[in-house]
C-alpha cells in the first residue's frame, strides 16, 4: 500500500494540482483584496457613500449581512472572469495553427487523360 501511495504521489499530476490549490488560494486573497479595498470603496461612492460590508437586516434576534454576500458575489464575477480570460488565452496558444492550404492542381486536359489510357493498354496487351 505505501508503494502505491509513493507511486501516486509521484505522478505529475498530483503536483500539479497541489500547485493549482495554492495559486488558487493566493490568487482568491489577491481578489479578495481587489474587490474589499479598492473596487467596493468605489462603488460606495458611486452610489451614495454605502459600505456594503455594513448592510444588514435586522429579522428578529438574527443578523442577515446581506453585504457581505453583495461582495462574494463581486469576488465571484472577477475571478470568473479573470479564470476566463487566462483560460481564453490559454487555448488561444494552445490551438493549433491551420495548416496552409495546398492549392489543388487542376485536372489534366482530357486529351492527356485519353493518351494515358491509351499508354496503358498497350502496356497491358504487351504483357499478353
Amino acid at each position: 500500500m505505501w508503494k502505491e501511495f509513493q507511486e501516486f504521489l509521484k505522478r505529475g499530476s498530483v503536483v500539479d494540482l497541489a500547485i493549482a490549490v495554492i495559486l488558487g488560494g493566493a490568487f482568491g486573497a489577491i481578489v479578495t483584496s481587489l474587490v474589499n479595498d479598492i473596487i467596493m470603496p468605489l462603488v460606495g461612492i458611486l452610489i451614495g457613500g454605502i459600505n456594503f460590508t455594513g448592510l444588514v437586516l435586522q429579522v428578529g434576534s438574527a443578523q442577515l449581512k446581506y453585504g457581505n454576500f453583495i461582495q462574494a458575489l463581486v469576488n465571484f464575477l472577477i475571478i470568473a472572469l479573470v479564470l476566463f480570460l487566462v483560460v481564453r488565452a490559454y487555448n488561444r496558444l494552445r490551438a493549433p495553427k491551420p495548416a496552409p492550404a495546398v492549392p489543388v492542381p487542376p485536372p489534366p486536359p482530357q486529351d492527356v487523360v485519353l493518351l494515358s489510357e491509351i499508354r496503358a493498354l498497350l502496356k497491358e496487351r504487351s504483357l499478353n
